[in-house]
């Protein structure tokens, strides 16, 4: 094939949005030729922007088994993800899934076994790891060049959200519609890149979730937690969607040095010896060790979704590797689960989850969940990004 036929599932916020980077020519080796949505409202105002000969259907199982597609991207709320990516899958369809995975780890592992029988590539929209920035502390803390990590502190609060966000959509914030709040909706970058850029996932997560605080909604818009390393390295994750003006400060401690990552460039500390054995073997009370200071700027390369979009068609015509496996979306899953198992159980938990009592703690909440009226609204989603959705 010269061109990858994508099919875009959900013509929303976001699926408008990955529609609109193909109509600018962004996607050099893709062409969108079938959308879905199942709000007729949706489908209507997107035709205008429909390519030639693109075709619309009623819903993502019909783009599926009917299109005349060699890939899709799956935009929908994120219950259907899972669903959605085991049926392309399984017809042997090449899948783009938005974040998060799913909403708990148990439908996230199923589609993962589909996954890793398919003939299809699969990816998450994990845009976030095309940051240059993200793509440096990665490739450092790799190659040991802070040393081992003793703390790891991310600050996320750029996500102010209205009410009248909350209201834009039936699914949003609600157990039943969405899953959960600010972790499931706005943070499942963050909660990638952590484990991403550390190079190890938490092994004990105690947090503390307030659920509806300070919106008119069901799930959690304010949480601060504390994880535990299997390396004895702690870290805390601080998010919500009500303060302003709101932080981004990622700030990683390692033996030989610290990393803090925060308005659009990083500033790196290197020790000049190692710290646990500085603080051991030196004679005065008050001397801190030696270090020297590098401030690196954003630069211009941080092609977001359009780089992920990029590699996927490119990886799908075989002329480069895949940059994102996505089986890897199970870790943010677990992140967000853990987090919020924790809240509701009122204790520390230990990681992986139990798929089970996750479930059975979600469901519990999913049965009491409240149908909000109105229609779904398309709003603009270019102000989101200083976090990223």
């Amino acid at each position: 094939m010269d061109k990858v036929r994508f099919g875009i599932i959900g013509v929303g916020n976001m699926g408008s949005g990955h529609l609109g980077y193909f109509n600018e020519g962004k996607v050099k080796n893709g062409v969108v030729t079938a959308v879905a949505d199942i709000s007729e409202k949706k489908r209507e105002a997107v035709k205008k922007s429909l390519p030639e000969n693109c075709v619309c259907y009623d819903s993502g199982e019909e783009l599926i088994d009917r299109a005349d597609v060699d890939a899709v991207i799956i935009a929908v709320p994120h219950y259907q993800h899972p669903p959605l990516a085991i049926r392309a899958l399984k017809k042997g369809l090449n899948v783009i899934c938005e974040k998060p995975a799913g909403v708990y780890t148990k439908q996230v592992k199923e589609m993962n076994a589909v996954a890793e029988k398919s003939k299809g590539l699969f990816t998450m929209m994990y845009n976030q790891r095309t940051n240059p920035l993200y793509i440096r502390m990665h490739e450092m803390i790799a190659k040991g060049e802070i040393g081992d990590i003793r703390r790891v502190n991310w600050i996320i609060t750029n996500w102010f959200r209205t009410q009248f966000y909350y209201d834009s959509g039936s699914w949003r914030a609600t157990w039943s519609g969405e899953g959960g709040g600010v972790l499931l909706n706005q943070c499942p970058h963050q909660l990638d890149l952590l484990q991403w850029i550390c190079g190890m996932m938490p092994v004990k997560v105690r947090a503390f979730c307030h659920f509806g605080k300070w919106h008119n909604i069901e799930t959690e818009d304010d949480v601060t937690a504390y994880m535990e390393f299997p390396n004895g390295a702690t870290g805390a994750f601080i998010t919500t969607t009500a303060d302003a003006p709101g932080t981004n400060r990622l700030e990683i401690l390692g033996s030989r040095g610290k990393i803090v990552c925060e308005k659009d460039r990083l500033t790196v500390n290197r020790l000049q010896c190692d710290l646990q054995e500085f603080l051991m073997s030196e004679p005065s009370g008050f001397t801190e060790p030696a270090y020297t200071t590098e401030i690196i700027p954003q630069g211009d390369d941080n092609p977001q979704h359009v780089g992920i979009l990029n590699n996927f068609a490119n990886a799908v015509l075989g002329l480069e590797p895949l940059y994102v496996d996505g089986c890897e979306g199970l870790k943010c899953v677990e992140l967000m689960d853990s987090m919020l198992l924790s809240a509701w159980k009122g204790e520390t938990v230990s990681l992986p989850v139990d798929d089970d009592e996750y479930y059975s703690y979600l469901k519990k909440h999913i049965d009491s969940s409240k149908k909000k009226e109105g229609e779904d609204l398309l709003i603009d989603n270019s102000m989101s990004f200083g976090g990223t959705k």
